[in-house]
């Protein structure tokens, strides 16, 4: 019950100062999500903050290398096989 409050709470508290524009309400709601998910991550004591934010960085690069090498891909065009 506590857990659903804090988000209803933040959400109230979005609406009220005005943040109308769907972009920035997603953009806050996402930033609570992952606030509530690093918190949840240091409880349980996987890693440490500093290792955490290393991990994160790592995944952030990999995540960009995978979406050149997908537009990479994507702009090929297929070859065209021989049949004997």
């Amino acid at each position: 019950m506590t857990k659903s409050k804090f988000v209803i709470d933040k959400l109230a508290n979005l609406l009220e100062q005005g943040l109308i524009s769907y972009r920035d309400l997603s953009s806050e709601i996402l930033n609570i999500l992952r606030s509530k998910r690093d918190e949840i991550v240091f409880k349980m004591k996987l890693t440490s903050k500093e290792e955490h934010e290393i991990l994160i960085k790592r995944v952030e690069n990999l995540e960009k290398k995978i979406t050149k090498l997908e537009k990479k891909n994507s702009n090929k065009k297929p070859t065209k096989v021989k049949k004997s």
